[in-house]
């Protein structure tokens, strides 16, 4: 008997079987977890502990954030030093914002409307993240496990962070906005810095530079000639911060496999697959917010239908460091209206600030939105396509971005942008407009401004609508093809050139528009394939592999060859201001254009690491496309033809050589040689470690995303790039990835970049195939931990 226990002993170590209850992880390349668990709360456990193993200081920042406690910690005045879908407002505005707003009773509604098992999972994740702080102060393990900022978290920390995330497309864009909105004739309260214009503001759906999207293309049955279909998915994202991408595989037997990635903080897979769907996300152009225009009755009271409502006045007050190391508290009053919290926009635009006639509310449709995780779970468990779609248009929740899926055996493909948005169809922003509606308007197209004064202008329920004021499913745009459908965060419109998605409300993003260069590109990808038609499903993901990361620019594609054909008869040009920086010179300076023809001429259009003239091409384009659109062009963009228009670039037009001259003298200004390779200033790490990257900014039409301010070196705190790419295709036994996460799984590693092999294999272009079944996975662990519930 003894000898036939110990023979099953034997036999549980060699085939890797782990106790009832416990919870297994094996890391495989790049230090990818796989968890395995009974039970939801022992996968969110083992989810819990890996994240914190890897970024236990981000996100211990990022959970300090969420209770309002920055300025505790780091003084009031401070920002966070990482981008991130918040943006960088102050250490107090942000304080007195999330303490003002996920008040202990909203976090409560918020956890009654999700399933019992997701919050077991949100229970473990707690428990898993608390096990390894524990872990981490007795053994040192993280530089800041010492810190007072690092402590145990409770459910309720989960629960603030998924709802950070939902409102980031509304109330989250406006922090100051709300904080600092005062009645007129108190004591003014602080105002950021240097805040940007509101147009500058609303240019961008999430974050606060140029970038932040993603590229997503889906090939149906059409491509492959079968029910097979493909999927590429490719957010451009935040490399550092609470927002980054964290790679995983969660799977509970019999009820959970699933593979991709999360947020830092949140316990499902957001963009990802299974043996059953596939799926990613791009940022939507959908307006989640929006604005009513109230008219005072008095300072703090507004009227609708002639009758007087006063504002609710919350108090908030949050804990301060001050200077001499004694702790001290600062208190301010947020108002709120009938319609949502006022704000006072008047530090962007003076004609919208909070007078003694006029003050403006915002709301936004996720502020009361407590479904979008729970759409996420229920999607890790999608079993087919069909599914897949009724959940999300069931759920309507998701909260600022589109969706493209696919699923095993199914020839369709699928676009929607279906979620939470308000009901203000352009009926009622017609019957509703006010003087601040139209000269709002010029700034924003897509924000409703609707009059505050009557109550039959506020945002229209609908008994099909997933909550109030929330546009019905039906009014939303989806999308079944058979060929592709792509987005590169431009609307809905384009979805699939052959079948524009027209008749929907303005707010959802806008039709008949001119795409980005990126959208061109991307639809020129899907083309081209479709015009191999058909093709194996694995010849389609080799083709793809190459292609998204080609890092080739479309605009040079398209127009470098004519410009230098006119500019290059030139020796040289008088430049007499610079467009880009909008410096102009007291005498008109002298540029020589030979090298930089001889440069851009020998340059093969693409922004590879080693690629010389791109750098020029980026400096040179972006002040081409300081010139209006309408002068730029000869023939003029055709709604009907907008792939290809507008065309045929006006290579006469003295600005363009202008431009060409004034990218020479910056770049001779800031010692940087006309031909330096473009890993020359983009690059990860520092010294010997030093790893060149590639790609450029969206504007030059480069489908492979790695953008900064012009002229910056390195990757600095505004860079978005490619973040977690895959590929993803269906074979017999189920689904077949091959992935890269190009920043890597540890907040360390784009400063310890000679360990960070993650970041290696994206520098190499290097996919990885994803050991996504079992015995993938046993055969690919390099460390293995196991852990008791």
């Amino acid at each position: 008997m003894l000898r036939n226990m110990k023979l099953g002993m034997l036999a549980m170590l060699i085939c890797g079987a782990v106790q009832a209850g416990n919870i297994d992880i094996r890391r495989t390349a790049d230090g990818i977890p796989h968890i395995k668990a009974d039970n939801w709360r022992g996968l969110g456990l083992g989810y819990g502990y890996v994240q914190a193993e890897d970024a236990l200081c981000t996100m211990s920042e990022a959970f300090v954030t969420f209770k309002g406690r920055r300025s505790l910690h780091w003084g009031a005045a401070n920002r966070p030093a990482h981008e991130s879908m918040l943006g960088r407002s102050s250490n107090l505005e942000m304080d007195i914002f999330f303490a003002g707003f996920l008040t202990p009773e909203l976090i409560q509604s918020y956890r009654r409307e999700q399933p019992a098992e997701l919050q077991e999972l949100v229970n473990g994740f707690a428990e898993g993240f608390n096990r390894y702080v524990k872990l981490a102060r007795k053994q040192g393990k993280a530089a800041c496990a010492s810190q007072p900022w690092v402590e145990e978290i409770a459910a309720d920390d989960i629960y603030r962070r998924m709802y950070a995330a939902t409102i980031s497309a509304g109330y989250a864009r406006f922090i100051p906005a709300i904080v600092n909105a005062a009645p007129p004739g108190t004591k003014e309260q602080a105002r950021s810095a240097a805040p940007p214009s509101l147009d500058q503001l609303l240019a961008h759906t999430i974050g606060n530079q140029p970038g932040v999207g993603s590229n997503a293309l889906a090939l149906g049955g059409d491509a492959s000639g079968k029910a097979q279909p493909v999927l590429f998915g490719n957010p451009h994202w935040f490399w550092r911060g609470p927002d980054r991408f964290y790679q995983a595989h969660l799977s509970i037997p019999g009820k959970l496999n699933v593979a991709g990635v999360s947020f830092l903080g949140v316990p499902v897979v957001m963009i990802g697959f299974n043996d059953h769907v596939a799926w990613s996300h791009t940022v939507s152009e959908a307006r989640r917010f929006g604005l009513f225009d109230l008219v005072l009755s008095g300072p703090t009271s507004y009227r609708v239908d002639q009758q007087t409502v006063a504002m609710q006045a919350r108090t908030v007050t949050v804990p301060l460091r001050e200077a001499d190391g004694k702790g001290g508290s600062a208190t301010r009053t947020l108002y709120f209206s009938q319609f949502g919290p006022v704000v006072d926009l008047g530090a962007r635009s003076p004609q919208l600030a909070w007078s003694g006639q006029k003050a403006l509310a915002l709301r936004d449709v996720n502020g009361e939105n407590f479904r979008a995780f729970r759409t996420f779970f229920y999607w890790n468990q999608a079993r087919s396509l069909e599914e897949f779609v009724a959940i999300q248009k069931r759920e309507a929740s998701i909260p600022w971005v589109n969706t493209i899926a696919i699923g095993r055996g199914d020839a369709r493909v699928w676009y929607g942008d279906i979620g939470a948005v308000p009901n203000a169809p352009d009926e009622l922003r017609a019957r509703c407009a006010t003087p601040v509606s139209k000269a709002f308007a010029g700034i924003d197209g897509g924000t409703p401004v609707l009059d505050g004064s009557r109550s039959d202008c506020n945002w229209l329920n609908d008994s099909s609508a997933a909550q109030p004021g929330a546009m019905p499913v039906a009014r939303q745009p989806g999308l079944f093809r058979t060929d592709y459908v792509a987005n590169m965060n431009d609307s809905y419109w384009l979805t699939n050139p052959a079948q524009p998605l027209e008749g929907y409300a303005r707010l959802l993003g806008g039709e008949r528009g001119m795409p980005s260069l990126r959208s061109k590109a991307g639809h020129g990808i899907a083309a081209g394939l479709l015009a191999r038609a058909p093709l194996k499903p694995a010849d389609m993901v080799s083709s793809l592999r190459e292609q998204v990361l080609d890092a080739r620019s479309l605009a040079a594609q398209r127009y470098k060859e004519p410009l230098l054909q006119s500019i290059c008869k030139l020796d040289e040009v008088e430049v007499k201001a610079d467009p880009e920086s909008g410096k102009t010179f007291d005498v008109a300076r002298k540029a020589s254009l030979a090298e930089a023809c001889a440069v851009l001429r020998a340059w093969p259009g693409s922004a590879n690491a080693q690629d010389r003239g791109a750098l020029l091409w980026e400096q040179f384009w972006a002040r081409v496309e300081r010139i209006p659109e309408a002068e730029r062009f000869q023939v003029a963009y055709d709604p009907a033809r907008p792939l290809e228009t507008p065309a045929q670039i006006r290579v006469e037009d003295p600005r363009m050589a202008q431009s060409l001259g004034a990218a020479v003298l910056a770049m001779q200004a800031d010692g940087q040689p006309l031909d330096a390779p473009r890993g020359r200033d983009l690059f990860a790490g520092t010294g010997k470690h030093h790893i060149a990257l590639y790609g450029g900014c969206h504007q030059g039409g480069y489908f492979t995303v790695a953008c900064r301010p012009l002229g910056n070196r390195g990757l600095t705190e505004e860079f978005v790039g490619n973040s977690y790419l895959q590929l993803v295709r269906f074979d017999e036994q189920g689904a077949v990835a091959e992935t890269l996460l190009a920043h890597g799984q540890s907040e360390t590693g784009l400063d310890d970049v000679a360990r960070n092999s993650a970041l290696q294999r994206y520098a190499a272009k290097r996919w990885s195939v994803f050991p996504f079944r079992d015995a993938q996975v046993r055969a690919a662990t390099v460390s293995r931990t196991v852990l008791k519930p």
